[in-house]
């Protein structure tokens, strides 16, 4: 009964302050939605150029194309297992016209700053490259079969050796750059080469620090959950199952009274808040439910 009224208050939060898309991601995982209906809700966030923008990032206000609200429509369709072959051909587009000359998509362009936007959405330049999120658009590029012919397009290998380089020679800086270094090694389909950079990954997971074992923790940091936000998720294998558990009970908990969950840094406005929880609530049940909690 408590496990149903998770749920309830959830769907209660979801229905009174989050996105169309965010309400169709609900009902694709726990009320036999349709992935149709998730794409189109959030076919509407594309541009003509082929990328996204419109807020589908809720810190980044800017209506124009941006990388990560692109990366963010690639793991929508991925979720859903619903890879649209007219937005799939619109982003393959608008990545061919942003890679940089010698590979490589920035983290943000200068576009940004025009709108509201949190203060790390700002860029003093449009051709630096970064690996988030170059890393997980490639591997999830790779992921998907609907579309592989431009695999051997130089823009699409001006990115793949991109990302090998910052692999010889960087370590992850943070969980953004930890997922994208776990997506595209997952993915790429050089497993072979991929088998010599999963030591370095498991070294850095290990880290005191990297992932965050105290459920209680305050600020901007990345919880067990976080990590390992399915019973398959990569990092689990660094997480003992009494961690799991514990972070688990804790996730239960810090369900607000309104029914959503909280996010875990300043928001841009009232309207960007909103939308991250409606977000972020989605991602807690579905983890809720992988554990078995749902």
């Amino acid at each position: 009964m408590e496990n149903r009224r998770i749920l309830e208050r959830a769907k209660s939060f979801l229905y009174q302050y989050a996105r169309l898309l965010d309400r169709r991601r609900y009902e694709y995982f726990f009320e036999e939605g349709s992935k149709e209906a998730v794409i189109e809700a959030l076919r509407p966030y594309q541009n003509r150029d082929g990328g996204f923008g419109n807020a589908l990032e809720p810190d980044i206000r800017c209506p124009h194309s941006q990388p990560v609200p692109t990366e963010m429509a690639l793991t929508i369709m991925d979720e859903v297992d619903g890879f649209d072959p007219q937005i799939l051909e619109g982003i393959v587009r608008y990545l061919r016209d942003i890679t940089l000359q010698d590979g490589g998509i920035p983290f943000v362009f200068r576009s940004a700053g025009d709108y509201p936007h949190a203060p790390w959405w700002a860029a003093e330049r449009d051709d630096r490259p970064s690996i988030n999120p170059t890393g997980r658009i490639v591997g999830l590029l790779y992921k998907q079969k609907l579309r592989t012919d431009f695999y051997r397009e130089e823009w699409f290998l001006k990115n793949v050796a991109y990302i090998w380089r910052v692999f010889d020679q960087e370590k992850p800086a943070g969980y953004h750059d930890g997922v994208q270094w776990i997506v595209f090694l997952q993915h790429t389909p050089e497993q072979e080469r991929a088998s010599a950079y999963w030591p370095a990954v498991d070294e850095w997971l290990s880290r005191p620090g990297t992932i965050e074992r105290d459920p209680e923790a305050e600020g901007y940091v990345h919880k067990v959950l976080d990590w390992a936000p399915a019973r398959d998720s990569y990092a689990n294998k660094l997480i003992s199952d009494a961690d799991v558990q514990k972070h688990l009970r804790a996730l239960v908990c810090q369900q607000q009274e309104d029914g959503g969950w909280p996010i875990n840094w300043p928001p841009v406005s009232s309207g960007g808040e909103a939308e991250w929880r409606g977000w972020i609530t989605v991602e807690r049940l579905k983890t809720l439910r992988s554990y078995g909690i749902l």
